[in-house]
């Protein structure tokens, strides 16, 4: 079995307990307006063509040019078809700092779960070699895709953008309401569930006190955290001639502190 890979990531700190290996998953059926990953959006690999980093070396003009032969590093293939037996080893190849440190691997994106089989095929290898797996995911998925993976899922790094669908969809082009019954499902089942808020002034900052409502009546949460919007972005959008939809207002401290608050009690 092959998955689209966008990149993978060893020693992470944030995406999970612990010291963790990331594994992006190419592809993401939202359109998130703040999208800080926009190479993962496509579901098909493609070229980033990083001006600022060419070097004019002309490598790219001849007949049997591939990414790996330009010499400035301006040219990036972002999307690997990968087999389970191909990423495996290389996920083991830290085990000793996930065993230290209560660690283990994520499965991230673009959106892990559209690629759902390949997905929970991983995370039951990762689960034979006694590794702790977590799964980021927006919930934008069907039942069954959240159903394949949760028996070797140990924690949902869970995505709530907005409780209003008309905010949502202004924020990521599709309704929420499949997101919303997707988490009272994970929890239902007592499954660890860690929620992320990405913080968007003008977009959702007014969703902040509705999606603390909304947690309190959940039984699973161990975990919320307010992700900051930034736009480091840009030169992503503009490597992959993509539109920038990167919002031009940044959030506060006061803000981030304010929106924390809210949420403290759930």
């Amino acid at each position: 079995m092959t998955g689209y890979i966008n990149s993978i990531q060893s020693l992470g700190a944030v995406d999970g307990p612990g010291i963790r290996f990331v594994v992006f998953m190419q592809g993401c059926n939202l359109r998130c307006a703040w999208c800080h990953n926009p190479e993962s959006i496509s579901f098909k690999p493609q070229i980033a063509f990083y001006e600022n980093k060419c070097i004019g070396c002309g490598e790219c003009k001849k007949e049997r040019f591939t990414v790996e032969g330009c010499l400035g590093d301006a040219r990036v293939l972002y999307g690997k078809e990968m087999t389970i037996e191909e990423l495996l080893p290389l996920l083991l190849e830290d085990k000793d700092f996930y065993e230290t440190s209560g660690g283990g691997v994520t499965l991230s994106g673009g959106e892990c779960l559209c690629q759902a089989d390949f997905c929970a095929e991983l995370l039951k290898a990762l689960k034979k070699e006694g590794i702790n797996t977590a799964v980021d995911t927006c919930g934008f998925v069907s039942k069954e895709a959240i159903d394949k993976v949760l028996p070797y899922t140990d924690t949902f790094l869970y995505d709530i953008k907005a409780i209003d669908e008309d905010v949502h969809i202004k924020c990521t082009g599709q309704s929420n309401k499949i997101i919303l019954e997707n988490l009272k499902h994970i929890d239902s089942l007592g499954k660890k569930i860690e929620i992320r808020i990405p913080y968007v002034p003008e977009y959702n900052s007014d969703q902040i006190e509705k999606i603390a409502g909304v947690l309190r009546i959940l039984k699973n949460i161990k975990a919320v955290k307010v992700l900051p919007y930034h736009n480091y972005a840009g030169s992503k959008y503009a490597a992959l001639n993509m539109e920038n939809t990167l919002p031009k207002i940044l959030p506060t401290e006061e803000e981030i502190k304010n929106a924390e608050k809210m949420l403290v009690l759930c």
